[in-house]
Order: structure tokens, then C-alpha cells, then sequence
């Protein structure tokens, strides 16, 4: 995005990447379209056909016999959205006349009107650049004991690239990648056991909200262990043995087929050759920016996952073109109280601004409104009645301070929230505003409605 944007400003722009296909051909697109967002949610809706074909589709009259699970075709539909995304940046690359180089990009030293770029791919080359955009990313922490062999102890990578479903899965890590892959293989067959170390469920969520999706994830038949202390993981011929302890100190050996291990990212700036140059990293590792994503080094930038601030994709997005504009003179804008957060579990998890408990802890009167989808009629005719949607006003001047939803397409509809909150809108607005009929969008005129108290359909 910042290659674009800064090619579209007029800067003669290129764009350095080193990640390839098998075959070692270019795959643009980073972790998100490799091996992130886009082939998890391919496999997330893949999974859930399977579940609705097995389990829902008889309560609308559709009749499944014979029903079988060809995982190489639903591997490879993934691999195909992959490719059509990688292929779709080529295009915006040549559209935008940005240079693409296919290797990985280090500094060399500082010269004349800017910095020296080495890059190290099928051949060695360098370039210069005036203005440098940091975006390298961040990878899968590992398990100290335990690291990814991709074939038993997986990361994300791993989890999305199974040729069959394990029998018992483990997953360590109850967040965002932990629940979505255990989500698709439990929903594939698997029997699949969550280990948090956390005493509390999704702590960053909004509590009524996790809680909530906590009901209806063990209801699904996942088995979510918090306050979990994890042992020795031995790995043996073809299964993991994960010994660990629960929150009232009980110990436990549970041998799985395949271990998922999601307890977070680090950032990537191996080989950056950031001494060299003298680029300040922080004491985690990541690059040192201030408010406008400036590092130390003039004319130096980082976006991110590799800089502070949430691991969002979208938010990465909106700092890589807040930084061509700012190069180009303009006045990016990022605002961080405004980035929503989607889990793509089903039920789906979306939250924009602060939660109830952050309200609380800021002393910030504020008044609440939930309304829950099974008083919608549009959920009631999808059949996924799960969940609500909550409302987080200030108590004086009504404007909303967060929004929160556990439910069918919580991820498009958190979107009318950010607007809202990028516009200080009230929750008074929203109530007021028509939403279509039937439509689940109804549930967040509900919710704001609730919080004066006066909902109509609850």
C-alpha cells in the first residue's frame, strides 16, 4: 500500500519482497496474503459450508447424503484466492509503475541523497532510495522447547496447509489465529483442546462479549483450558505429548496428532542490517517510530506489524499510505481509536474503541445498550441467532465511545460503528438513522436504541 500510494504521489517507487511460492516464483503480499488473513478466512468459509452441509442444511429442507470431505481440493480452492491476491498486486505494480524487486532487501550504509539498498535474490544488486519505508512484518513466536517443524509443531503457516485432519489437535494460545485455525479443524472433525495461559478468555475483548462467545465456542465443542501452565512438550515419531498444569495446579498429559502453537508474533528485522546503519530498535525488538511512523534515521519510516501498535493488517494499510502522503508533503492521518478488531470465529467477534471494563478502570461515566440477534428477523432466517451487539456511550454528551458484537457478519457490520466514531457520532445518531428491514444491521439500531432504554424489538 505504501509502495502504491508513494507511486501514485509521483515518487519513482520500488517495492522490495522476498517472499516465493514453492516453485520460487514472486508471492507478493506478505504473511496477510500468503500465509495470513487471506488463506485463513478461505479455509474458515470452507469449514463452514462442511458444518452447515452436515449439521444446519436439514433445518431448511436440504437433504445431504453421502456427505465427504475432499481436504485436497479445499486446500487447493485456498491456494488458488492466494494466488488471485498475489497476482492482483503484480497488476497494481505494473498499473502504478512500481519496480519490483524479488529478493530480500538489507541496508548498506548511508550515501549521497540517500540509503543503499542491498538485494539479495536469484542475483545480487543494489539500488538507492531517498526515502526508505520499513514494512517487514513479524513472525510466529515459538514455544521455547518447542519450536515449528511445520510437520508436528505448527505455526500459522503450518495450521493452514494440514493434507488431513488430525484426529486430536492442541492448540496453545487462545487468541485471535489460535481460535480461528482451531475453529476450521474442529469444524473438519478434529478434536480439538485450547490451552490459554491467561486466567481470563479473550481479555482484550469487552467481558460480557467474551464471555459470551467463551459459551458458544464450548458449546461447539471446543474445550477451552485457561489459566493453563504449559511444561515439557516432547515431540515423538508421529504425535506431541504437551504436559501442563491447570489453574487449580492439577497436572495433565494430553498427546495430540498436531500441535498448533499461536501465543503471539515477534517483529522481523533479522537482517535488516539495522546496526549497520544505526536504526534504533526498542527493547522487543521493534523499530522505534514516533507518532507519524518516523525511525532515528532521517528519511527513514517503518509501518506495521514491525512497529508498535496493533497487528492488524488494516492498520499497517492506513500507516503505509499515512507515510507516502507524509513523504509527499501531505498530512497522513491514522487514527488508532478508530481501528476496529475482528476475530473470524463463527459466531464472529468485532469491536471498535474502548471496552466496558477500560471505561471503568478510566472512571468515564458512560451508559450501555445490547440487543441480541435472536430478536432479529434476519437472523432468525439465516438460523444464527448467536449473540448481540453492545453499545458504549458517554452518559453526558451521548457521543459513543465503543461498540462491541458477537454474531453472524459482526466483521461487516462493526464497520457503521467506525464510521460513527470517526464522525463523534452519538448513539442518539444511529438510533435515528433507517436501516433496511429485515437486515442484521437492525441490530445495531437496536443496540443504540437500548442504550436510552427504549428498544423496540427486545
Amino acid at each position: 500500500m505504501a509502495a502504491i500510494r508513494a507511486a501514485q504521489l509521483g515518487f519513482s517507487t520500488a517495492c522490495i519482497d522476498a517472499w516465493s511460492t514453492d516453485k520460487g516464483t514472486p508471492a507478493l503480499g506478505g504473511t496477510c496474503t500468503n500465509v495470513g488473513c487471506i488463506p485463513s478466512k478461505a479455509l474458515l468459509q470452507s469449514s463452514e459450508h462442511y458444518e452447515h452441509a452436515g449439521h444446519s442444511f436439514a433445518d431448511h429442507g436440504i437433504e445431504v447424503k453421502g456427505l465427504a470431505l475432499n481436504i485436497g481440493q479445499m486446500l487447493a480452492r485456498k491456494n488458488t484466492i492466494v494466488k488471485q491476491n498475489n497476482d492482483g498486486i503484480v497488476y497494481l505494480f505494473k498499473k502504478n509503475k512500481v519496480t519490483f524487486f524479488h529478493g530480500h532487501g538489507s541496508f548498506t550504509k548511508a550515501v549521497e541523497g540517500g540509503y543503499e539498498i542491498k538485494v539479495v535474490g536469484k542475483t545480487e544488486e543494489s539500488i538507492v532510495g531517498k526515502h526508505i519505508v520499513l514494512a517487514t512484518g513479524s513472525n510466529a513466536r515459538a514455544l521455547p522447547g518447542a519450536e515449528f517443524d511445520e510437520e508436528l509443531i505448527l505455526s500459522n503457516t503450518g495450521a493452514l496447509e494440514l493434507p488431513a485432519v488430525p484426529k486430536k489437535l492442541g492448540v496453545i494460545g487462545a487468541g485471535v489465529i489460535g481460535l480461528e485455525m482451531g475453529s476450521v479443524w474442529r469444524r473438519l472433525g478434529a478434536d480439538v483442546t485450547v490451552l490459554e495461559a491467561l486466567p481470563t478468555f479473550l481479555g482484550a475483548v469487552d467481558e460480557q462479549i467474551a464471555k459470551e462467545a467463551h459459551k458458544l465456542f464450548v458449546k461447539q465443542g471446543l474445550s477451552i483450558n485457561l489459566g493453563v501452565k504449559i511444561g515439557e512438550i516432547v515431540k515423538g515419531k508421529n504425535d506431541v505429548t504437551v504436559n501442563y498444569s491447570d489453574d487449580k495446579g492439577t497436572v495433565h498429559v494430553a498427546v495430540f496428532d498436531k500441535l498448533i502453537v499461536s501465543i503471539g508474533r515477534t517483529p522481523n528485522t533479522n537482517g535488516l542490517n539495522a546496526d549497520g546503519v544505526g536504526l534504533k530498535l526498542d527493547e522487543r525488538g521493534f523499530i522505534a517510530v514516533d507518532g507519524d511512523c518516523k525511525t532515528n534515521l532521517p528519511n527513514v519510516w517503518a509501518v506495521g506489524d514491525v512497529v508498535r501498535g496493533p497487528m492488524l493488517a488494516h492498520k499497517a494499510e492506513e500507516e503505509g499510505v499515512a507515510v507516502a502522503e507524509r513523504i509527499a508533503g501531505q498530512h497522513g492521518h491514522v487514527n488508532f481509536n478508530t481501528i476496529p478488531w475482528v476475530i473470524y470465529t463463527s459466531p464472529e467477534i468485532a469491536w471498535v474503541g474502548r471496552t466496558e471494563q477500560q471505561l471503568k478502570a478510566d472512571g468515564v461515566a458512560y451508559k450501555a445498550g445490547t440487543f441480541p440477534f435472536m430478536a432479529n428477523g434476519r437472523a432468525r432466517a439465516l438460523g444464527d441467532t448467536s449473540g448481540m451487539v453492545k453499545f458504549l456511550a458517554d452518559a453526558t454528551t451521548d457521543e459513543i465511545l465503543g461498540v462491541h458484537i458477537v454474531g453472524p457478519m459482526a466483521s461487516e457490520l462493526i464497520a457503521e460503528a467506525v464510521v460513527a466514531m470517526e464522525f463523534k457520532a452519538s448513539a442518539e445518531d444511529i438510533a435515528r438513522i433507517c436501516h433496511a428491514h429485515p437486515s442484521l444491521s437492525e441490530a445495531t439500531k437496536e443496540a443504540a436504541l437500548a442504550v436510552d432504554k427504549r428498544s423496540l424489538n427486545f
